[in-house]
């Protein structure tokens, strides 16, 4: 099999699905679970329509469709496709847990900005509480909103996400990374700040960083004083106070403006 660039499939209507790796044989791909739904009754592709198939490792493929069944689809690689709509570094959002609904558009839209994590940590600020008893219904939500985002944006993988941490844990985790930083209001309001875009221009392609976002209202002065402690650096997002739904978003499309539009152009 050949390898193509993904956008010669550009203008045509052709939906992606993740697969798993077992369900990879030789060439042979099945599909299953709500996918098949959506193949057979959303989309009503047929014998012969031409989907594209990913691996958990990111390599995508164009598949022909075989079979269509009740409960699975089987497809045939055709044409293994080279490119790769990742970001060039690898970000975590850390997100305070937000009131009503707002998790589900930081989930959807992080994830097409190109988020590749996504941790939640309960902050002092936090008016919502994550119920325990319904976290494995609620994750499972969210992921599947990730993995939709992921096939509508054409995202070679999709972002993970985990049950809410401590901020302990949060700064446990952070050792990890290369960049620690936490969106900090206080920033915007001082003359002298730490520039966003200034550290954006330290980091490589493959870094890891990540980003923590508080809650509504932000950052308590002794969390802020925690992660400084700690290795985290304050960063502005702007001049202008955001949303705690906003602030990733900003973030993301900053990182990507910075990594795939400016740099690419110089």
């Amino acid at each position: 099999m050949s390898l193509k660039n993904d956008s010669y499939m550009a203008g045509v209507n052709v939906q992606r699905y993740f697969i798993t790796e077992e369900n990879l044989d030789n060439g042979t791909v099945m599909i299953t679970d709500d996918d098949v739904h959506h193949i057979a009754r959303v989309m009503r592709y047929d014998i012969g329509d031409k989907i594209i198939c990913v691996k958990p490792d990111g390599k995508s493929a164009v598949c022909n469709i075989l079979h269509i069944e009740k409960r699975k689809v089987i497809a045939e690689a055709e044409e293994w496709l080279d490119a790769s709509s990742e970001l060039p570094v690898h970000v975590t959002i850390a997100q305070g847990l937000p009131k009503g609904n707002k998790l589900e558009l930081i989930f959807q839209k992080g994830t097409e900005l190109g988020a590749e994590r996504f941790f939640l940590f309960q902050g002092d600020r936090s008016i919502a509480k994550w119920d325990r008893k319904k976290s494995e219904q609620k994750l499972k939500r969210y992921r599947k909103i990730v993995k939709e985002a992921s096939e509508q944006c054409h995202r070679n993988r999709i972002p993970t996400i985990e049950e809410p941490l401590t901020m302990d844990e949060l700064i446990e985790k952070s050792k990890d990374y290369h960049f620690r930083l936490f969106a900090y209001e206080e920033e915007a309001k001082q003359n002298q700040f730490s520039s966003f875009g200034a550290i954006l221009s330290e980091v490589n392609e493959n870094d890891s960083i990540l980003i923590s976002i508080g809650p509504e209202g932000g950052f308590s002065e002794e969390e802020a004083t925690n992660l400084k402690e700690h290795g985290f650096v304050p960063v502005r997002l702007g001049p202008r106070i955001l949303r705690t739904e906003t602030a990733s978003m900003y973030a993301l499309s900053s990182i990507s403006y910075h990594f795939e539009e400016l740099r690419c152009n110089q």
